[in-house]
């Protein structure tokens, strides 16, 4: 046993109640970090002290109330480890000196039965997607136990049990503070950013296999499932809203791959581009992953707040670790999954929540948050038979993955999305103008005035309530948003309404919920569609030519195909069987159902290019 690990080990078990200390090691290195210092709590994430040496900041769920987003406040802190030690230890040493045997555990079991939460997830997909609140949205249930144990001694034991056992992991850490112990094995980066190139890791999708390694013929029927397919495109939009707010050139994609850890089995993308904002701000303004709170993010967190009982704690936060440069500083920043929180008192809680889609089955999301939580249940020594001490084991290596089969499904996963955020990005065309992008609570509207950009026009987006002038532009694009477009009650539809009339005879674009309140205000009948269409491709005509674009919609206009509209003479463009209106053109006006920014329009970015060129001339 090194003596460098055992001496580092004893130190942090005897430190003093003030100070913590955090254990970071990252995906399968060879090597871990240990970093020692005060513990401070600040209010805001532009508060972190970034002065000259590393940080360390546990970021709770409750400060996305930073970006005005709603959010339970459960009086969890900001907390804050300024380091001013730090060592680099061989991974095989430091765990053979962390303690060995596990802490006597109470399991009290998940604070919600399966049936429980199954009527939970049922009434979000009725209630919320159902009535066009949201594509995606996640609800969690938490997992509780009870120990007598030292709290460090604990933390560092079932350490010991992820680091052995767990594999796949982008963070596998501890971090210790008097308020609150963290031990967990993340899968998902957060955001990263390395002198100046950002980074995220949008993964979603779930293969459920347990302690034994998956064939062939379960990934691929895994990659053909519609259902975890959609999943993760969607958390990839999601995403790629966040890359166009703090990256001036936007995002690019790259994947899908498979992510394999020991009981479970994920696909991801990574995006890529690049940023001069300081790194608290890329933090802020991503707060926090659609693959743990649903899309839009600003109404999802009103769906958490409605639907889930008490705060989050750190649960879906993130541990974010802040390092020196020669020009400022790099930041790396997890999502707290997968990870076992512990009180001082002994209270023992870990959380998980499965992503609910259109067509989610009530029972399997249920069993989904079973298996996200079980890896790190083993290592505290729930839910196994293995005795008290014995390592967990350490998967098999997953050669089906490698396999050609494997490949090509992945690759065809891609054979549908959008060209425009696979490649790399440049200005197409010039227009002329000067736009204006209506934010009605959906950030598809960073995505569109990224678009817009590259089609050489100066963007500014606002958010509805701020608009104070719609003629003062040469172009004004409205977004999309949830909600009924038909809701009376709602101030922001009410707004809309008005600017889109005030705008009207000048060049404009309404996209999706702006669509339908310009199709109602233009004489046309609204309807709730039967199954919502959120996060579906289709297979539509915009402007002369058959184009696929993605849809994320619960509600539709009406009208026979080539017919005009009773008010402003637009022209309606639909289904010719079901009469559902995906496109409305007039003189300087054009009202897209689908989403021509989305990911999953292949053809969009030409569809708007057609849709800009049309009401400009």
């Amino acid at each position: 046993m090194a003596p460098q690990a055992q001496e580092t080990i004893a130190r942090l078990l005897d430190l003093p109640p003030t100070r913590g200390f955090a254990v970071l090691r990252h995906l399968d290195e060879l090597s871990l970090t240990v970093l020692t210092g005060d513990i401070q709590s600040v209010d805001m994430l532009a508060d972190i002290p970034l002065e000259g040496k590393e940080v360390i900041a546990m970021v709770p769920f409750r400060q996305i109330r930073e970006r005005g987003f709603e959010a339970i406040d459960d009086g969890s802190p900001l907390l804050v480890l300024v380091a001013d030690k730090k060592e680099v230890l061989d991974t095989a040493a430091f765990v053979d000196a962390l303690p060995e045997s596990l802490p006597q555990i109470d399991d009290l079991g998940f604070s919600l039965s399966d049936e429980e939460y199954a009527q939970r997830a049922t009434t979000v997909i009725r209630d919320e997607i159902g009535r066009g609140e949201g594509a995606n949205f996640v609800i969690r249930r938490d997992y509780r136990a009870k120990t007598k144990e030292p709290t460090r001694q604990a933390t560092l034991a079932w350490l010991r049990r992820l680091l052995e056992g767990e594999s796949g992991a982008y963070w596998t850490f501890a971090f210790c503070a008097p308020e609150i112990f963290a031990v967990g094995a993340t899968p998902e980066r957060h955001v990263s950013v390395e002198q100046g190139t950002v980074m995220m890791n949008p993964i979603s999708g779930t293969l459920r296999h347990g302690d034994h390694v998956p064939t062939t013929s379960e990934l691929l029927a895994f990659l053909q499932d519609r259902k975890e397919s959609e999943e993760l495109v969607m958390v990839v939009d999601e995403e790629l809203k966040m890359m166009s707010a703090v990256c001036p050139e936007g995002g690019v994609m790259r994947g899908p791959f498979l992510k394999p850890m020991s009981r479970l089995t994920h696909t991801e993308y990574l995006l890529e581009g690049r940023s001069k904002l300081d790194p608290r701000e890329i933090l802020r303004l991503t707060m926090f992953a659609p693959t743990v709170t649903g899309s839009p993010m600003e109404n999802a967190c009103r769906v958490i707040a409605r639907h889930e009982d008490t705060g989050r704690g750190y649960y879906s936060g993130v541990l974010a670790h802040f390092a020196p440069t020669a020009t400022g500083y790099d930041l790396h920043a997890s999502i707290l999954i997968r990870t076992a929180f512990l009180t001082p008192s002994g209270d023992i809680t870990v959380s998980a929540g499965a992503t609910l889609v259109r067509h989610s089955d009530a029972m399997s999301e249920a069993k989904e948050t079973h298996a996200k939580a079980s890896g790190v249940l083993g290592a505290l020594g729930i839910g196994r038979s293995k005795t008290q001490g014995e390592p967990m084991p350490r998967p098999a290596l997953n050669t089906a993955v490698d396999d050609p089969q494997v490949a090509q499904a992945l690759t065809d996963r891609n054979r549908h999305l959008a060209p425009f955020w696979r490649d790399e990005q440049t200005v197409v065309a010039t227009f002329d103008a000067q736009v204006l992008v209506v934010d009605c609570e959906d950030e598809f509207t960073t995505m569109l005035a990224h678009q817009l950009r590259r089609l050489g026009m100066d963007v500014k987006i606002l958010p509805w309530d701020e608009v104070e002038n719609v003629l003062d532009w040469d172009l004004v694009v409205f977004g999309p948003g949830p909600g009924d477009p038909l809701s009376g009650g709602d101030p922001r539809i009410a707004r809309v309404r008005s600017l889109i009339s005030e705008r009207m005879g000048r060049p404009m674009v309404a996209v999706c919920l702006s669509h339908q309140i310009l199709a109602s205000m233009s004489g046309l009948e609204i309807r709730q569609l039967p199954v919502p269409r959120q996060g579906q491709p289709l297979d539509v005509e915009i402007l002369g030519k058959n184009s696929r674009i993605g849809f994320y919609n619960t509600f539709t206009a009406v009208g026979a195909d080539g017919s005009r509209t009773p008010l402003w003479n637009l022209r309606v463009h639909s289904e010719p069987d079901t009469g559902f209106v995906h496109l409305l053109t007039g003189e300087n006006v054009v009202s897209v159902q689908g989403h021509l920014e989305s990911v999953l329009s292949y053809d969009g970015f030409g569809a708007l290019t057609r849709v800009v060129a049309h009401v400009l001339s």
